[in-house]
């Protein structure tokens, strides 16, 4: 929890008015005193479980990482071949629209050129 400028100013005047003029000075000192020995002592304490916890327990979740990590790429790639194989049961039955190549086109074309031209032969003809 941490205190703002408000409350230390609340706490500051109740001081004043408890302890007096006189001796508010010296217990202000003391006061300053032991927040900066809480604070060293809170800053080598978080020092401390850095270096004997944090530390550690980072050492030994790294090899653990790297085993898992090939069950994870393996399971991504079930994943995705499940996925597939969904697309493809469910595109069963399901009539794809027929892709047109070049050479059909073309194809298409002469035969109908070759149609025109014989409808023009057989009205002349007759």
């Amino acid at each position: 929890m941490k205190i703002g400028w408000m409350e230390l100013l609340v706490i500051a005047v109740v001081a004043l008015i408890v302890i007096g003029p006189d001796k508010f000075p010296d217990y202000a000192k003391k006061f300053g005193r032991a927040l900066r020995e809480i604070r060293k002592v809170t800053s080598e304490l978080t020092d401390e479980i850095q270096k004997e916890v944090v530390e550690p327990m980072n050492e030994v979740a790294k090899p653990l990482k790297e085993a898992v990590e090939p069950i994870n790429s393996t399971v991504k790639e079930l994943k995705n071949t499940t996925n597939d194989l969904k697309k493809s049961i469910n595109s069963i039955g399901k009539e794809e629209p027929k892709k047109e190549s070049a050479e059909t086109k073309t194809e298409a074309v002469e035969t109908a050129a070759e149609t025109k031209e014989e409808a023009a032969e057989a009205v002349q003809e007759g």
